[in-house]
């Protein structure tokens, strides 16, 4: 894929992929806040601080980071705004979000979309679903934040020359310098507390991250088969 995307008009294919994953990435976050912090009234304590600093801080960047203007917005409108910016369709991701808000189940909204997009959202809500902090901390960790620096990288090198991406690599050197360091350790600390010495735990995890890994691959390649260059 990185050796397709080159062009401005393939970056707007990219986007119109990848924001898929940049608007799920919040379920599967919200499911780990759930399921290790309190989030009912009355509170009580559950995991440990460790765990629960970890996903209170990535909701905290995720919903409420700062633009290039420090505005504060999440990192889906960031990423709309850099797709509008680009001259990317955002129509079909606005009207799954849209159905969403009008009362649709997630998998009534996600039905609605291509197969390669389709399959990449099952994945991540068949996840949830299954409710094991485990499971859930090893497709956030190894299909999402670990994964952030190599997979960036190479896009923001790949940055034609005057092509409106602006807001997109603000977006994505954001994502580099948070993801890189500081919350992909924590995820590792986070997945290694809640397997602890249990071999079913890290097989079952196991299992989940090549899922998630080759989940992802399916939603790059519907890129390079769409995509101009």
């Amino acid at each position: 894929m990185y050796s397709k995307v080159r062009t401005t008009a393939d970056f707007r294919i990219f986007m119109q992929y990848h924001v898929y994953a940049v608007w799920d990435f919040m379920s599967l976050l919200k499911a780990l806040q759930r399921t290790l912090t309190c989030v009912e009234v009355p509170w009580v304590p559950v995991y440990n601080g460790d765990v629960r600093y970890l996903i209170n801080e990535i909701v905290l960047g995720e919903e409420s980071d700062v633009d290039e203007t420090g505005r504060r917005l999440s990192h889906f409108e960031l990423y709309l705004g850099a797709m509008e910016q680009a001259g990317a369709d955002t129509s079909l991701i606005r009207g799954l979000v849209g159905s969403l808000r009008n009362g649709a189940t997630p998998g009534e909204a996600i039905a609605a979309t291509e197969a390669a997009v389709r399959q990449f959202l099952e994945f991540t809500f068949d996840t949830i679903r299954l409710d094991k902090a485990h499971v859930l901390a090893a497709v956030f960790t190894f299909g999402r934040e670990d994964l952030i620096p190599d997979l960036f990288l190479p896009i923001v090198r790949s940055f034609p020359e005057d092509s409106g991406l602006q807001k997109f690599k603000y977006y994505l050197e954001r994502h580099i310098e948070v993801d890189g360091g500081h919350h992909s350790h924590l995820a590792l600390q986070m997945l290694q507390e809640l397997c602890g010495d249990e071999p079913q735990k890290w097989m079952e995890a196991e299992t989940a991250a090549r899922e998630a890994l080759e989940s992802r691959i399916r939603l790059w390649d519907a890129v390079v088969d769409n995509c101009c260059s």
